[in-house]
């Protein structure tokens, strides 16, 4: 039986690239952190911010262009994500496309995630 191919890590669509590298130029950091930490009324937030050097357990994937960090307690949380940038009328922002996240509250600030299982 042949195995499904592992989904990437965290992804970047090429709108969301193009404003990392754009904020890491101002910025002169070297590599775009996400992770997840606990908060909010739906349990859990995404996390981003820009780094010099990753922590010794983040895992490190390049995509787009970029070389993006993931914090070693996330990695269950975000496996297959891939993170957008929006741009409207009313507001720009990161956005995460997360096969894990199972709800979200109205606001759209905090989420609900299943870590990623194992298939066997």
């Amino acid at each position: 039986m042949a195995r499904r191919p592992r989904p990437k890590l965290v992804s970047l669509t090429d709108a969301a690239a193009e404003r990392v590298r754009e904020i890491m130029d101002e910025q002169g950091a070297g590599y775009l952190r996400v992770g997840v930490k606990n908060g909010g009324c739906a349990g859990m937030e995404y996390v981003m911010d820009y780094v010099d050097e990753p922590e010794e357990l983040d895992e490190i994937v390049e995509d787009n262009g970029v070389r993006i960090v993931v914090d070693s307690k996330a990695i269950l949380f975000l496996l297959g994500s891939v993170v957008d940038f929006e741009t409207t009328a009313l507001h720009e922002k990161f956005v995460f496309r997360n096969p894990n996240q199972t709800d979200a509250c109205g606001c759209g600030e905090s989420v609900t995630i299943a870590p990623a299982v194992a298939e066997g």
